[in-house]
């Protein structure tokens, strides 16, 4: 009977629908399978060479043709991390920071949001970054998120620069911001066990400065 009470038809799922969507669900599993192993492995690798495809699918108990099936590649992978990692880490909060009309708190949800961003997985986090300078194409994947952070910075960078009557090199001020955001700075900051959250008002503050807004 349907809704009204009345006789009703129920459409039946064909076994094509229902292997299809089975097939579907095995290879999302998979593939969360493959990017929790190589975040692991990420953190845990003692030298570059130790990670590898072959490394990753065994950690995930996969076949390794299901690894290239997925990621295409060593650099496919790694985007897909760093992908995995801002949805972690919350990177989609960025929006608050873009759609607040006051500058200096703009700014500094832009820096609360990285701090979040670069906490979600720190070891790995830490590894990416030293990988980016022996391989050039994990130099490429990490460069690219760095050129979209330097991109919002010039963003929110740009009313101060306006408003102040001084003559300022805003490219000069986007390179110590790009430099006051990084993971570097946070992990430096922070120490080794700290919370990357808690430079937060510090790192604020000293973009304030650069940007003259507490002239």
């Amino acid at each position: 009977m349907n809704e009204s009470g009345s006789p009703g038809t129920v459409k039946a799922m064909s076994p094509r629908q229902y292997n299809l969507g089975k097939r579907t669900a095995q290879i999302e599993q998979s593939r969360r399978q493959v990017l929790d192993a190589a975040r692991a492995l990420l953190g845990e690798a003692d030298s570059y060479h130790g990670f590898t495809l072959d490394a990753v699918a065994k950690r995930a108990d996969v076949a390794r043709a299901t690894v290239y099936y997925q990621f295409k590649s060593k650099t496919g992978l790694l985007e897909a991390v760093c992908d995995d990692l801002g949805v972690a880490g919350g990177l989609s909060e960025l929006v608050k920071a873009f759609t607040n009309p006051e500058p200096l708190p703009a700014l500094t949800e832009f820096i609360a949001c990285f701090a979040r961003f670069w906490q979600a997985d720190r070891p790995a986090m830490r590894r990416l970054r030293a990988l980016a300078a022996l391989d050039t194409d994990v130099h490429a994947v990490i460069s690219a998120r760095d050129d979209r952070r330097r991109e919002g910075l010039a963003v929110l960078a740009a009313p101060f620069a306006k408003d102040n009557p001084q003559e300022v090199d805003l490219d000069e001020q986007v390179r110590i911001l790009l430099a006051l955001t990084s993971f570097e700075t946070f992990d430096t900051m922070a120490g080794p066990d700290g919370d990357l959250f808690d430079a937060v008002p510090v790192i604020a503050g000293i973009a304030a400065t650069v940007l003259g807004a507490n002239a």
